[in-house]
């Protein structure tokens, strides 16, 4: 698997995987993290030209996005029920998405961001078990319940 930075011909494709990760989420019951709209065009767009936005491609096309940047994220800067474990720098994943075909990519996005950063941070939504599995396996500690943008409650979670 290889992990290069976004470009604009991406943009199809990367539309079609956060539908697909989106329809997976409400199959697991999970209908409310990502509501319609919340990811599109222009957000890519602009992912894509501060060049935070990654896919993961193989031989057979785009596998799998991820958003990567540097902290600190404003979103993380308040924290309830629990604490960050350190104030070290951190770097930040966002907005993680599969086509659905390839095992272990969340693995693997760990893996290329641990690499760049000795400290990273993540969060998911109360109702996306499936991350909050993974994000524990691939060695997350949960530290508490930071904010999204649009106020609504998500669980956040530090490697390093």
């Amino acid at each position: 698997m290889h992990i290069r930075t976004a470009i604009p011909a991406d943009l199809s494709t990367l539309l079609d995987i956060y539908e697909t990760a989106r329809q997976f989420m409400v199959e697991n019951g999970n209908p409310t993290q990502w509501p319609a709209g919340f990811i599109n065009a222009t957000a890519l767009s602009e992912d894509i030209v501060q060049r935070t936005l990654y896919v993961c491609e193989d031989e057979n096309g785009i596998q799998g996005v991820f958003m990567f940047a540097d902290g600190p994220d404003p979103t993380y800067a308040v924290i309830e029920n629990g604490s960050w474990p350190s104030d070290a720098p951190y770097s930040v994943i966002h907005r993680v998405a599969s086509a659905g075909y390839v095992k272990g990519l969340l693995a693997q996005m760990i893996a290329w961001a641990s690499e760049r950063a000795e400290v990273l941070r993540i969060d998911t939504h109360a109702d996306n078990y499936p991350m909050q599995h993974l994000l524990a396996k691939l060695g997350f500690t949960r530290c508490g319940t930071i904010f999204a943008e649009d106020g609504t409650p998500r669980i956040a979670y530090q490697k390093g």
